[in-house]
């Protein structure tokens, strides 16, 4: 399969074409246009700051349906006390430098560079970018943002600071989207951390489909 080359214009391929890695395309940017013609065409910005911009479309999609969350006896424990505070959209640039910042393990260097924090502030100040923030004591310990068009989410990064604050930053943030009607949140590629919140691998085409029918 052939892997685009993008330029100026905006464009994006059909990712049914992706290489069987799930590449779809190189270069372009990431204005706003060219981001949110990749998200409803189910196509995502992956890449490290020493490689140009690489668009992916991975066959199977990890996927979470809202109903099928999953939270565990001891995160409704934490839940039900209220162990952390919970808002949404209060401070997303610092959710987002968080994101790229925090130390992972088996993970060396981000893949949020300069660029894309940049060109997803701009998508939250232009009302395409969500973000919830979790705290404890007024200290902010976990969060995660995604991009939202029309009934679908997708999901791009999260972080924690102390155990079990991003997850209850994300179960929160599931049980607020489906009372919107969101009806898919898209996780892109597999996480074991997901996995045990109820996400799972679906075909591409399925995945395209309940994409077309959501935006």
């Amino acid at each position: 399969m052939p892997v685009y080359l993008l330029n100026d214009s905006i464009q994006m391929p059909d990712p049914q074409g992706a290489a069987p890695d799930g590449l779809v395309a190189v270069g372009g940017d990431l204005n706003p246009d060219r981001l949110l013609l990749a998200y409803k065409k189910g196509v995502f910005p992956w890449y490290d700051s020493e490689s140009e911009i690489l668009w992916w479309s991975p066959n199977p999609r990890f996927v979470l349906f809202p109903a099928q969350l999953k939270v565990s006896k001891s995160m409704r424990k934490l839940l039900n006390r209220h162990a952390f505070e919970i808002s949404f959209n209060k401070n997303f640039p610092e959710v987002i430098r968080l994101c790229q910042t925090i130390k992972r393990k088996q993970q060396d260097g981000t893949w949020i560079t300069k660029q894309m924090e940049v060109a997803y502030i701009r998508l939250f100040e232009l009302g395409y970018v969500q973000s919830v923030e979790v705290w404890l004591k007024n200290e902010l310990v976990g969060g995660l943002y995604g991009v939202r068009l029309g009934n679908i989410f997708f999901g791009e990064s999260m972080f924690s600071t102390i155990n079990n604050a991003s997850k209850y930053g994300f179960i929160h943030l599931v049980q607020k989207l489906s009372d919107e009607g969101v009806t898919l949140i898209d996780c892109q590629v597999f996480t074991e951390h997901l996995a045990s919140l109820g996400a799972e691998l679906i075909e591409r085409n399925r995945f395209l489909k309940l994409l077309k029918q959501g935006v």
